[in-house]
Parts: C-alpha cells; sequence; structure tokens
C-alpha cells in the first residue's frame, strides 16, 4: 500500500502552509512544508511525495495580479542540476500526482494553467481569477454544491459543503465564451457557489462572494486528479472552527477533502 506523501509549497509570501501540512497530517499523510527556494536548490524533489500542495497566501503581494509572478517563477526556474521546474511538475503528474490549490493556490493553478486543463495542451492559460464584484476583500463562510459529474477524487462522495472564504480577487474569468462552455460540458466545475435555502448554484450576492460566472468557486481537471478552490477546507479541521457551533450547527469538516486524497493515493 503506497504511502500518502504531500509536499506543502512555501515562501514569497504564502502564509497558510502550516494549517495546510496540519489539516494533510489530520488526514493520515506525511507532510512537509518546502520552500519554493528548496526545490530550486535541489533540496527537495517533487517526484519524492505524491500529493502537491498550494496552500494560500498573498504570493508576492499580489503584485501584477494574484499569483502572477509566482506562475513565471514556476513556468522560469530550474532545478540545481538545470531541469526546468515546469518539467518536474509535469513529470509528478503524469506519474499519478495529486494536486491540490487553495485560494492563493488556486489563482497560482489557473495561471500555470494547469486548470482547469480543457485543453490538450497542458499549462495553457484558459481562465484567470480577477478582482471581486464586490470590489472588496471578502471574509465570510459559504455553501457549496459539489459536481458529482467531476468526477473529482477530493470530493468522492460529498454533496454539499460550507467553509469560509477570505480573498479579493475570486471571480473567474475565460478567455473565451467558448471556455466556459467547455468548463461546462466537460464537467470541470466541481464546486459552486450555492444559495442556502434552495442549495443550488447562484449569482446572489453575498451567497456567491465574487460574482464569478457559473457560481464556480472550483475547478478540476479531466483526470480528477487536480482541484483549485477559492474556499478554505484547511480551515475548517474541527467542528469548533464552524460559526455556529455554539448553537450545534456542524457540517463536512473541510479534512474530509484531504482523506479522499489519502485514501486514494493508499489504494493504489
Amino acid at each position: 500500500m503506497a504511502k500518502a506523501k504531500a509536499i506543502v509549497i512555501t515562501g514569497f509570501g504564502t502564509n497558510c502552509e502550516q494549517e495546510t501540512a496540519f489539516a494533510a497530517r489530520q488526514a493520515g499523510a506525511q507532510a512537509d512544508i518546502v520552500f519554493f527556494s528548496d526545490l530550486t536548490a535541489g533540496k527537495a524533489r517533487l517526484t519524492d511525495y505524491n500529493f502537491l500542495l498550494f496552500p494560500g497566501g498573498f504570493l508576492d503581494g499580489d503584485d501584477l495580479g494574484a499569483a502572477q509572478a509566482a506562475a513565471l517563477r514556476w513556468k522560469h526556474s530550474a532545478t540545481k542540476d538545470g531541469t526546468p521546474l515546469i518539467q518536474e511538475l509535469d513529470d509528478f503528474l503524469t506519474a499519478g500526482g495529486l494536486a491540490l490549490g487553495i485560494c492563493n493556490g488556486f489563482q497560482l493553478m489557473v495561471k500555470l494553467g494547469l486548470l482547469p486543463g480543457a485543453s490538450p495542451q497542458r499549462f495553457k492559460r484558459e481562465v484567470s481569477l480577477s478582482n471581486n464584484d464586490s470590489a472588496r476583500f471578502e471574509d465570510r463562510w459559504v455553501h457549496l454544491k459539489v459536481n458529482p459529474a467531476a468526477n473529482c477524487v477530493f470530493l468522492h462522495g460529498l454533496t454539499r459543503l460550507y467553509l469560509p472564504v477570505r480573498h479579493g480577487e475570486g471571480k473567474i474569468v475565460a478567455d473565451s465564451d467558448e471556455t466556459l462552455r467547455r468548463l461546462q460540458e466537460k464537467n470541470l466545475v466541481a464546486l459552486q457557489y450555492s444559495h442556502p435555502e434552495t442549495g443550488e448554484p447562484t449569482q446572489e450576492y453575498p451567497w456567491n462572494p465574487n460574482g464569478s460566472p457559473l457560481a464556480v468557486a472550483g475547478l478540476t481537471d479531466p483526470t480528477g486528479r487536480i482541484l483549485g478552490l477559492m474556499p478554505h477546507p484547511e480551515a475548517y479541521n474541527h467542528e469548533t472552527n464552524h460559526p455556529g457551533w455554539t448553537r450545534g450547527e456542524t457540517g463536512t469538516l473541510g479534512v474530509t477533502l484531504f482523506k479522499n486524497a489519502v485514501n486514494h493515493l493508499e489504494s493504489r
């Protein structure tokens, strides 16, 4: 049985690496927090792991747009032996590794072209994440509807989630209307903001905190092994994190996403 070995990338403004590693360990994975510079220095290698985590934060202060500078760094950096880091990332994914990007990590994934992966060309940017329609930083809990047709490893067995968001740039923008149609046709929209009363996807503020079209809160790729989402599952790692826990309100812990990943890896 394979052991789930998680690598949590930090540095350059990331600030949620500790919670993310904690959630992975709660789920039963071995989790190492690794600085980006350690990858380029050859002190750590992506291919020694099978679970890649891009946590939330404010990479490079969101200068040039959220995660834009980080995406360029990933695309144009090399390891100590001269291997392009983007090639090492490609090898990691080809070997069957799982990847989860949360908030700033999701922003990095789309700017890298890692998601949605609707194009046959890997690392082709098709969508991005832009400023919230509210023109403000949104810090609230949101209801989410899971798309079972997305067949995403991380969301196995889930139908609804209630998780916190905290972001200023979470609205999906696509390079064309055709790309948005492909997201639907290929079931790459894994999570949608939903109305608390109907449970259905909504464009209504504040239930949809950023105005994202199709109520997109998270995307997966065609393999179902990559997931990026704006809400923070690692921030709901115990029942007492729930804003209504003193009233007896509970829900599905965000750690469940990590457990699904670990179960998948250890069942291979």
